[in-house]
């Protein structure tokens, strides 16, 4: 018998319970976010390049450091040592007080994206945005836990698939998962309307990829990183 190929077997990515979730975000799929999503729909490019954004579950830097190039200062943390120079931190870890910062921007585990939604709503002054699967806003716990009590201000969809694959980038990889960046204001951001809208990203991969985005081997993120102690 051969493979069940359909798209709602494909589009499925089981993690075990206690799995790291370890799928990079492919970088043109974080300036994605920045120049279909943010930039136009609230905030400029000068305002980003003068704030902070913490990136809490880094992985190996493939998110950091397209976030480097628009925001002033980038924070980079994981629970895991992947050997990137981040800070080793567990962003959900219960009774600590964590540091303001501009923004929370990540590609968090699947099964705790709305653990770390909510933790970075607590800390945010302009925005959260994570990078999720798009089935991500179904559920009635969801419904009832985050979204009710705090409705996203976007929900950005990829129209061109967004691959990402376990343990690595790989620009020859393809997928049948969708994904979206779902964005929910900060405790400063001011804005009249706040009722959630829709958005779809255009195919934009070919724009937004850069010579470098796939190294074998990735070295650490050069400046001031971390630019703050997070473990205190």
């Amino acid at each position: 018998m051969g493979q069940n190929r359909s798209s709602a077997v494909m589009a499925r990515r089981i993690e075990p319970r206690d799995s790291l979730d370890d799928f990079p975000t492919p970088p043109w799929g974080t300036r994605a976010l920045i120049e279909h999503v943010l930039i136009g729909h609230g905030w400029r490019r000068d305002q980003l390049a003068a704030q902070t954004v913490w990136e809490p579950a880094a992985n190996r830097g493939f998110m950091a450091r397209p976030l480097a190039e628009y925001f002033g200062s980038v924070v980079a943390s994981d629970v895991h040592d992947y050997g990137a120079g981040f800070v080793v931190d567990d962003f959900l870890l219960p009774c600590r007080r964590l540091p303001a910062v501009d923004w929370i921007i990540t590609n968090p585990p699947f099964r705790l994206a709305a653990e770390f939604a909510l933790r970075g709503l607590e800390i945010a002054r302009q925005g959260v945005a994570l990078l999720v699967r798009t089935a991500f806003a179904e559920g009635i716990e969801r419904y009832e836990t985050l979204f009710k009590p705090h409705p996203p201000l976007m929900e950005a969809v990829f129209c061109e698939r967004l691959p990402m694959v376990k343990g690595r980038v790989d620009p020859k990889a393809v997928s049948a998962t969708s994904y979206s960046w779902i964005v929910w204001p900060g405790r400063d951001f001011k804005r009249a309307d706040l009722t959630t809208r829709r958005l779809w990203i255009p195919a934009c991969r070919r724009e937004l990829e850069r010579p470098g985005d796939y190294p074998a081997d990735p070295q650490p993120l050069e400046g001031p990183l971390p630019l703050i102690e997070v473990g205190a």
